[in-house]
């Protein structure tokens, strides 16, 4: 996908890191709020969680998405503009999910004809409107999953809204947040893969996944930025 190469030479940024943002990412059920609450309790810091409990317009969306995609789009990209401003008032944070991945979800829907190209382009542009007075995040965690993986999750936590989503929806969102992340150039980055491992319930998978990220965030205080 050829788009993400492009996005990512558009997309302008505000100089040096955010004050201390973490941001994890992944497809859905990969377990970013698992992660990331786990995560924020052991670096003592605060969790942006995402705007998904309490938002009017998502169950609607899954029913209806030519009706409701372009204004979901605009009601998570406003919500993470302002988490991210609030974010960067404090010392440090994970954020579940951010502004800085929000062209997956808006692309998708206008590839799929959800969304009118038109909508795309003043979504788009709004984004890179917004993008252009934030900087990068201190770290991005790019939660990679099979489907298969994700699929089990996203089952066993049992939202009626998701259980209607054919499977062909999780594989293209999957092959998105591939080649977004295979683009993915804003900031230092750490991929976890998280198929053969339960951070949530397995005390060990726990401390590998905690030392992993404190590794990473070392490596980065130390100036090694090399991504991986």
């Amino acid at each position: 996908m050829m788009y993400y190469k492009e996005y990512f030479k558009k997309t302008r940024l505000n100089g040096d890191d955010m004050n201390g943002i973490i941001c994890i990412d992944g497809v859905v059920g990969a377990g970013k709020s698992t992660l990331g609450d786990i995560l924020a309790k052991e670096l003592g810091i605060s969790l942006f969680e995402e705007p998904v409990l309490n938002n009017p317009i998502l169950d609607k969306f899954y029913y209806d998405k030519k009706r409701y995609s372009f204004p979901l789009q605009i009601f998570f990209l406003n919500k993470r503009f302002k988490m991210i401003k609030e974010a960067n008032l404090l010392d440090g944070c994970v954020m579940d999910r951010s502004i800085y991945g929000d062209v997956i979800f808006a692309r998708m829907l206008m590839e799929d004809g959800d969304m009118a190209p038109e909508e795309f382009e003043l979504y788009e542009e709004l984004l890179h409107n917004m993008l252009e007075h934030l900087s990068p995040p201190k770290l991005m965690i790019y939660l990679e999953s099979s489907v298969e993986g994700a699929v089990d999750k996203i089952g066993r936590r049992g939202r009626d809204y998701e259980k209607i989503v054919p499977r062909s929806y999780w594989e293209s969102l999957n092959q998105n947040y591939e080649s977004y992340f295979n683009s993915y150039n804003l900031s230092n980055i750490l991929r976890i893969n998280v198929d053969n491992v339960d951070i949530k319930e397995n005390p060990q998978d726990r401390k590998w996944f905690v030392d992993t990220v404190k590794a990473r965030l070392d490596e980065i205080k130390t100036g090694q930025t090399i991504n991986k």
